[in-house]
């Protein structure tokens, strides 16, 4: 059992965790596995992290190609949030990464771990702000095999053999490659500076501006980035590699936009003619439907990545294929056609600078939030550029790919994952709303509300389901909670007799009651809940079996006879 409570900007916790309770939900659900210690260690707010609040991150890593080594450190500014605290503070690195030593103020500082916990002796004498812990460790961070995927360092090699260095952890988190507090719930407010010390042949990018470089005196370079805004820990990222760069000037919402595109240096034709428009049609879509670019004062960048993509804030990974198309074969897995519009990478990871980056969920549980809307935002740019239908037929192409094999939302507390269907399914959420407001002008401003409300916060599910029904005059609660917290899909029963229409919706929550629109009841929405309901049946040359509006995610029966 998880207990919140939310204040204000920064989110704090009343923190219950009950390890047996959540035994007991696994023994009651075979498909769980029993959380460990560890788990609750990693995922909750633990004591040890509840009292204090990062303000920011000063990292410095030097990077060790040939043996994939790093060493570095991270100097953490932090306020103290309570005047009765631990005088622990666990701060996370996965093994086998090992804090080296800790100072604070000149003086070392103890230290014990457990596993991949380390907690810090800090003294009590304590200011209530502005306070520093400097963390050197170093060693052979765990290796990423299928970026981005399973999460860590990226050792790889561009197509001329040539050192390509970049790292992804979104699922197991930035521990993999620096000391950090590993949750989603707490931010730095001011921002952090990434520096990275590479030799001379290559080039260094991280997220934000950069600062400086320095060139050291043993053939050697040190790139410094540096972020004004909030970022999640594992939103900071950095690329090595023989980059190039084209600087280009956007006019967005807020005035004039920064944006690098930072390629391998044999890339440059490619990123001219693909890359670069493409990024400009996203990007005016994405402010027209989101509301502005959350980091003008960072910038934007799109990097070459040895890997397909991911959302890296200010600093975009992009691996595909340099063409249009939702896979990186420049396919399109909608078999509508649609998908071969955009480039669903350069779409996607840009669509998470709002929600992922700016919004972010509090829990991974919830990642549904991050992912849900960027799908979103890739049906809303193919309307934009091919028409709303489009875009309803591109969605529709969508349903077939979800798997239903476990609910969205994952347990709390535990850093679990839920369903990979939070991806599409929790995009076919947010369609469906969409259809239901059936207003394009208030869908963009329950859009832009979001991104006003919520902009550079971390959030739970239940803010966002309460702002969208809020903010539509609709209430939703029976959609989320079928789509989010269940995995059937409602089936739409019905049988036409005499004229008319009899049906009811089963396999769902008693609560679930969509309306929809059908083809026997042609531009006449009909309100279907758990109970028959009989309407008049609009029969035309004997139109049968009923077909359901291709724009609600819902399975279809005829129901015979009596039954």
């Amino acid at each position: 059992m998880l207990i919140y409570l939310i204040i204000n900007k920064k989110t704090s916790f009343l923190f219950i965790l009950n390890l047996l309770l959540c035994s007991l939900q696994a023994q009651e659900n075979t498909s769980l596995r029993i959380p460990t210690k560890h788990d609750t260690l990693n995922g909750s707010i633990t004591p040890e992290r509840i009292w204090w609040d990062i303000q920011h991150y000063d990292l410095s890593i030097n990077p060790d190609y040939i043996n994939k080594t790093i060493t570095g450190k991270n100097v953490i500014e932090y306020n103290i949030t309570s005047k009765k605290h631990s005088h622990l503070m666990q701060i996370d690195l996965l093994s086998p990464l090992k804090i080296d030593s800790v100072f604070q103020k000149g003086k070392k500082v103890d230290y014990t771990q457990n596993q991949n916990i380390w907690y810090l002796k800090i003294p009590q004498n304590q200011a209530s702000k502005k306070n520093k812990i400097t963390i050197y460790y170093s060693g052979k961070p765990t290796e990423s095999i299928k970026p981005p995927w399973d999460g860590g360092l990226v050792w790889a090699k561009d197509s001329l053999n040539r050192p390509w260095i970049s790292v992804a952890c979104q699922y197991k988190g930035a521990s993999l490659w620096y000391p950090c507090k590993n949750t989603m719930y707490d931010e730095p407010d001011k921002g952090a500076t990434i520096s990275i010390t590479v030799p001379d042949n290559l080039s260094a990018i991280a997220n934000g501006r950069l600062k400086n470089k320095t060139k050291n005196s043993n053939n050697t370079s040190t790139y410094k980035w540096e972020v004004k805004n909030p970022i999640s820990h594992y939103a900071i990222s950095f690329y090595v590699g023989n980059y190039v760069n084209i600087s280009k000037v956007y006019k967005g919402k807020k005035g004039n936009l920064s944006m690098n595109y930072h390629f391998l240096d044999y890339n440059k034709q490619k990123a001219e003619n693909h890359m670069i428009p493409e990024v400009n049609t996203t990007m005016k879509s994405l402010e027209h439907w989101f509301g502005p670019y959350p980091f003008y004062e960072d910038g934007f960048k799109m990097v070459d990545a040895p890997y397909i993509g991911m959302e890296h804030q200010s600093a975009i990974a992009y691996g595909s294929s340099y063409k249009r198309g939702t896979n990186k074969k420049g396919g399109d897995i909608s078999n509508t056609g649609w998908g071969k519009k955009t480039d669903k990478i350069i779409v996607h990871e840009m669509a998470h600078e709002w929600f992922g980056n700016s919004i972010t969920a509090i829990d991974i549980a919830d990642r549904w939030i991050q992912e849900g809307f960027s799908g979103l935002a890739e049906e809303l740019i193919i309307a934009d550029i091919s028409g709303k239908q489009a875009g309803n037929e591109f969605m529709a192409g969508r349903f077939r790919t979800i798997a239903n094999d476990k609910p969205i939302i994952a347990r709390y507390g535990i850093n679990e994952d839920g369903s990979q269907d939070n991806y599409v399914k929790g995009w076919a959420i947010l369609h469906m709303i969409k259809t239901i407001v059936n207003n394009d002008s208030k869908f963009l401003e329950i859009l832009q509300g979001l991104n006003r409300t919520f902009y550079h916060k971390v959030v739970t599910t239940n803010e966002i389901e309460n702002y969208i029904s809020a903010s539509s005059g609709i209430d939703f609660k029976y959609l989320f909670d079928q789509y989010l917290r269940t995995n059937n899909v409602p089936v739409f029963e019905y049988k036409v007799h005499n004229g008319e229409l009899i049906y009811r919706y089963a396999n769902c929550n008693e609560n679930f009651a969509m309306p929809i629109k059908t083809n026997l009841t042609k531009d006449v929405w009909i309100y279907p809940n758990t109970s028959w309901k009989t309407t008049k049946a609009e029969l035309q040359n004997n139109i049968n079996p009923l077909q359901v509006d291709i724009n609600f995610y819902i399975k279809v029966k005829e129901i015979n006879g009596s039954e």
